[in-house]
C-alpha cells in the first residue's frame, strides 16, 4: 500500500505562484520531520535541470528537490515539454528526448503512453516518501483541454490528492478568477478542492477581510492563507513570463551594467541569477538594439532554437550592435546556444531544431556548430583558465549539436578528459557549454573584478556565496508561507482526505 500523503497545488493561471508554494511546502514538511518529494507529471518549460545521472527535468522540480534536501530524479517530472518552434515541442521522457511533436499530435498520440508514465512515476515516489507535494500547470479550468490533460485534476484523481487552489492577487481580479475556476470544475473535481490561498499580497490584510469573508460564504471553501509578496526572494524562476518583471533601464547606482539578450527561445536564463545578488551589478534583459546601450558585460544565454534566435538578433539589429561592442572591447559571454552563436556558422541540416538549414554567427570565435540528434545532458566540473587564474568550476550541459574549431584557439575549461569552450587572449570573448558558470563564486568574482579594473574601480573580494543565498531563500520562503497559511488545518485536511 502506498504510504505517501499527497497535497496538490493548482492555480487559476500560469505564474500564480504554484512553483514557489510547492517549494515552500517541501521545505516546511521536511522541517517538520517528513521525508518529502515534489512531483509534476508534465512540465512545459525551457529552463531545465540536470539530475545526478545526467537526465533532464523541469528546473522547478530540481529546485523543489533541493528545498526538500534530496537528489532530483526523473520520477519527479517524467514528462518535460520544451517548445522549439511554432506549435512544435521537443518531448523529453524520463530525462531523454523522445521526439519532436506538434501540439495536436501530442494530445492525440501520446495521451495513453503519457498517462502510464505518470502513474508509474508517482507510484515509485509514493513508495519512497511520506509526503508528496504535487504541482499542477496553468489552470484546471481549461475546458478545451481537460479531456486529455495529464497534469491537473487527472493527477489529483490518480494520487487521490486534495487540492489547494492558488490565486495571484497582484494581477487583479483574484476573487473572480478563483470563483470562476471553481465554477468551471466538474462537481467531482471541485470536491477535491479543500481551500484556496491568495498569493503575492501587498499591504494591510485587514483591508482584504470583507472579500475573504464573502468568498468563504459564497463558495463554502476556506481561505487557507494570504501569502504576502516577498521582495528579493532568491528562488530560481522557471517560466520566461517572469522576465517581464526585470528592469530594462540602466541603474546609475550600480557600477556594472549587465545586458542579457532576451531572444524568443531563451532557455536556462537562471544562469544569470547570481548577478542579481551582487551589490555592484545591475542586470537587464534586452530585446532591441536601442535597449542594449553601452553595457559592461553582454551575456548571450541558452536557446532552444539557436538558428531562429540568431535570425531574431539579425532582424532586431542586435547582431551589428553587439559586434560594435566587441570592437570596443566590451566583455561578451555566450552560454550554450549563445556560445554557438559566437562562432562562424550554425547548421541544422536534419531539422533538429529549425527548418532553416544554416546561418552565420557572430564570427567572434573560429567555430562551426552542426546540430545532431544526440543530446548532451551531463553534470560537469573542471578548471576554468581565466588569464593567470585557474579556477575550479562546476556546471551542467544541455545541448544538441557538436561544435568544432576551424583553427587554433584557447580553450576555456579543462575537464578530466576533454576541454570546453574558448576564451580570447584578452578575456573579452568567452564561450562555454557550461550552464551555471556564474554560480561559481570565485569565477564570478574574478570576472567582475576584471570588469571593475577596466572601469578604474577597486576590486571587491569575498563576495557572498550564491549557494548560501539560495539556502537562505528557501528558509525565508518557508518562514513566510508557514506564518501566513493555516498549516495545522491543512495537515488535518490532508490526513482526513486519505481516509475518505
Amino acid at each position: 500500500m502506498n504510504k505517501a500523503v499527497p497535497l496538490m497545488i493548482q492555480g487559476t493561471h500560469s505564474d500564480a505562484g504554484k512553483s514557489a508554494l510547492v517549494t515552500a511546502l517541501c521545505r516546511i514538511f521536511v522541517q517538520d520531520g517528513f521525508k518529502t518529494a515534489p512531483y509534476k507529471s508534465q512540465n512545459m518549460a525551457l529552463n531545465s535541470y540536470i539530475t545526478v545521472d545526467g537526465k533532464e527535468i523541469g528546473r522547478a522540480q530540481g529546485v523543489q528537490a533541493e528545498a526538500a534536501g534530496i537528489k532530483a530524479t526523473t520520477d519527479m517530472n517524467p514528462i518535460l515539454i520544451k517548445p522549439s518552434g511554432e506549435s512544435e515541442s521537443q518531448i523529453v521522457v524520463h530525462g531523454k528526448p523522445y521526439k519532436n511533436m506538434q501540439a495536436g499530435a501530442y494530445r492525440q498520440e501520446f495521451f495513453q503512453q503519457g498517462l502510464q508514465l505518470i502513474q508509474e512515476s508517482y507510484s515509485r515516489l509514493s513508495n519512497q516518501f511520506e509526503r508528496i507535494v504535487i504541482e499542477g500547470a496553468g489552470s484546471p479550468a481549461e475546458i478545451n483541454l481537460n479531456d486529455r490533460e495529464l497534469v491537473n485534476m487527472r493527477v489529483a484523481q490518480m494520487a487521490n490528492s486534495p487540492v489547494i487552489l492558488v490565486g495571484d492577487i497582484e494581477k487583479g481580479g483574484v476573487f473572480a478568477s478563483l470563483v470562476g475556476t471553481l465554477q468551471l470544475l466538474s462537481p467531482e473535481d471541485r470536491q477535491r478542492v479543500i481551500g484556496v490561498i491568495i498569493n503575492k499580497f501587498r499591504g494591510d490584510v485587514s483591508l482584504l477581510q470583507p472579500g475573504l469573508s464573502w468568498f468563504e460564504e459564497y463558495t463554502g471553501l476556506p481561505i487557507l492563507g494570504v501569502v504576502p509578496y516577498i521582495n528579493d526572494l532568491m528562488i530560481e524562476a522557471e517560466d520566461s513570463v517572469v522576465l517581464s518583471k526585470y528592469a530594462s533601464k540602466e541603474d546609475a547606482s550600480k557600477e556594472i551594467d549587465i545586458a542579457v539578450i532576451r531572444y524568443p527561445m531563451i532557455s536556462n536564463f537562471t544562469d544569470v541569477d547570481p548577478f542579481f545578488e551582487e551589490p555592484d551589478c545591475h542586470v537587464r534583459f534586452v530585446k532591441t538594439a536601442e535597449e542594449l546601450g553601452e553595457p559592461d558585460l553582454v551575456i548571450l544565454p541558452g536557446s532552444k532554437n539557436t538558428i531562429e534566435d540568431m535570425m531574431f538578433l539579425n532582424n532586431k539589429g542586435l547582431t551589428n550592435r553587439i559586434l560594435n561592442l566587441a570592437q570596443k572591447d566590451t566583455t561578451i559571454v555566450g552560454i550554450c546556444g549563445g556560445y554557438q552563436m559566437l562562432g562562424n556558422v550554425i547548421e541544422d541540416r536534419y531539422g533538429i531544431e529549425s527548418r532553416h538549414i544554416q546561418i552565420e554567427g557572430f564570427g567572434l570565435i573560429p567555430m562551426k556548430t552542426s546540430m545532431t540528434s544526440n543530446k548532451t545532458t551531463v553534470l560537469s566540473e573542471g578548471i576554468a583558465l581565466f588569464g593567470e587564474e585557474n579556477i575550479p568550476v562546476t556546471g551542467y550541459e544541455i545541448h544538441m549539436g557538436e561544435s568544432y574549431y576551424e583553427k587554433e584557439y584557447n580553450h576555456f575549461i579543462q575537464l578530466a578528459e576533454r576541454t570546453d569552450g574558448t576564451i580570447t587572449h584578452d578575456r573579452k570573448i568567452v564561450g562555454t557549454y557550461f550552464h551555471g558558470i556564474f554560480h561559481n563564486d570565485l569565477f564570478r568574482e574574478v570576472l567582475l573584478n576584471e570588469i571593475r579594473q577596466t572601469k578604474g574601480l577597486e576590486p571587491i573580494h569575498n563576495r557572498a556565496s550564491f549557494a548560501r543565498k539560495k539556502e537562505e531563500g528557501f528558509d525565508l520562503l518557508a518562514k513566510v508561507v508557514r506564518e501566513n497559511i493555516e498549516l495545522d488545518r491543512i495537515n488535518e485536511m490532508m490526513i482526513e482526505f486519505q481516509k475518505n
